[in-house]
């Protein structure tokens, strides 16, 4: 989808054809793509965000279990509406019978936000590093060693939060420096696997593996700490990364030329098709051109409303479920997890049409922004409208259809570094995320801010703020998001020559 007249040996006849996405080599597949390596490869990335994500969404259900000043249930609209699901002790009553043994901490909603963004400082600052590295050495060995650190840590959280806050937060730090290593050091497996019209295809698949995460660690994790207790839940998911470790190792390469079982015909057309586009090692960042790039600029801000948006639903979905409608923790998880299964299928699709959309010659940019306004505006008009409801049934269905079409943006903005930058597409992503991470400290940091004051006003000013980013980022997008690969990405290419 990117560099297109990279692509082609007569380049000049036609300097910007990413727009029309007809490039005649490229129709000389014979490789089946379900069948193909690459999307082997991108179903393991798969199970690796599967695992990493969990790991780091299970706090958000546990927490409802781990303190007890969740206890004070406030009603905010007196819904008398039965929720959709078979509680234990009814769907109205409070979590009872948790097992035995489990601690529980007085922490309060301030305490807790806190808590919630520590993992995100330690994310942020591995981002963009993690992200070049990659680009250097391989994402093999950076998000190998990402995976095994993360669940390191996993399985050390219970022990951390018994010796006391202090440590308890700093193995959350911990934690968070070896998931975003692992996060930001795959984007360049994409740069030498992802044959440009394949691209939405590869990366949602990819990136769907964290919204299958989020609902599997919400939805076993609520009924681990109801069974078990809320350790387990660490432990368990824990054990499952040490497991996914291994097949990282195994299963992934770096580069088609370096990987054993991959056929010549598939290993030809992907290295044919990113000719010229994989930057050298030793290729320096133009980064004054990059600092000074509008549609850079309009990607990072992009990025960061809609992360806004995704972590208001990951983190506050199963508080906001609890306080409502005071169900046990194992129905919130049930209720919290629903909207992400369906989030993580049309994630798939979406980059599907999208690639469709492209063989159609419909033009890359309006492709990007198409997807990338589905994934934000419906989103948080639907999410800006729960505290006025009065039925539990229409909240449900309002949080499944924003979680839903909240990854469409998967096809949007969030692989649009591949288009305007091929060369530097590790780092611009990795980049982008970690501006766009920024949010997963400020929001459950300023959320716990508001509903401190005021629990009953707190939930709607959550949501009109929410609100208001993500249309102020989804309008600087729209105005400045280009397609095209930028001239600071070219020029390095002539120079080599």
């Amino acid at each position: 989808m990117a560099a297109m007249s990279e692509l082609s040996p007569t380049a000049g006849k036609s300097k910007y054809s990413q727009d029309t996405q007809v490039d005649e080599k490229h129709s000389l597949r014979k490789v089946p793509s379900l069948c193909s390596i690459r999307y082997g490869l991108a179903f393991v990335v798969h199970l690796s965000n599967f695992t990493l994500v969990t790991q780091n969404v299970i706090m958000s259900i546990t927490m409802v279990v781990m303190v007890n000043s969740t206890d004070n249930q406030f009603q905010l609209n007196g819904s008398t509406d039965g929720l959709p699901v078979d509680s234990l002790g009814g769907p109205n009553k409070a979590p009872k019978s948790l097992p035995a043994g489990a601690p529980v901490y007085d922490w309060s909603p301030q305490i807790q936000g806190i808590i919630f963004s520590s993992i995100n400082y330690g994310i942020l600052l591995t981002l963009a590093p993690s992200g070049y590295l990659a680009g250097r050495i391989g994402s093999k060995r950076v998000v190998g060693v990402a995976l095994f650190g993360s669940s390191l840590f996993v399985l050390c959280t219970p022990l951390a939060a018994n010796f006391g806050l202090t440590l308890f937060i700093a193995t959350r730090i911990l934690q968070g420096l070896s998931q975003g290593s692992g996060l930001g050091g795959q984007f360049a497996l994409w740069e030498r696997w992802g044959p440009p019209r394949e691209r939405s295809r590869l990366y949602s698949i990819a990136l769907s593996g964290m919204l299958l995460g989020t609902f599997t660690g919400i939805l076993l994790g609520g009924l681990i700490s109801q069974v078990l207790g809320w350790p387990f839940v660490f432990y368990i998911f824990g054990g499952i990364g040490c497991v996914c470790c291994v097949l990282w190792f195994v299963l992934v390469y770096d580069d088609p030329a370096s990987h054993p079982w991959i056929s010549i015909s598939e290993k030809e057309y992907i290295i044919s098709s990113l000719d010229q586009q994989v930057s050298s090692s030793k290729q320096p960042l133009p980064i004054k051109a990059i600092l000074r790039s509008l549609p850079v600029w309009s990607i990072s801000f992009g990025c960061f409303s809609h992360q806004w948006l995704i972590n208001v639903l990951i983190i506050y979905t199963p508080t906001y479920i609890s306080s409502m409608y005071n169900v046990n923790i194992r129905d919130n998880g049930l209720l919290s997890a629903l909207p992400f299964i369906i989030s993580w299928g049309i994630g798939i699709l979406g980059g599907c049409l999208a690639d469709y959309l492209l063989s159609k010659n419909f033009r890359l940019i309006t492709v990007r922004k198409i997807a990338t306004v589905l994934g934000i505006l419906p989103p948080s008009a639907f999410i800006v409208a729960l505290p006025y409801l009065n039925s539990s049934y229409i909240t449900v269905t309002l949080l499944t259809f924003a979680c839903g079409l909240a990854t469409l943006c998967q096809s949007g903005i969030y692989v649009n570094s591949l288009d305007i930058a091929p060369r530097y597409s590790s780092f611009l992503m990795g980049a982008s995320r970690a501006l766009a991470h920024t949010s997963s400290i400020l929001v459950p940091t300023a959320s716990g801010f508001l509903l401190s004051q005021d629990p009953v006003s707190g939930w709607r000013n959550i949501f009109f703020l929410l609100f208001a980013i993500n249309v102020s980022g989804l309008i600087f997008y729209l105005i400045f998001g280009e397609a095209d690969v930028q001239d600071w990405a070219k020029e390095r290419k002539l120079t080599r020559l």
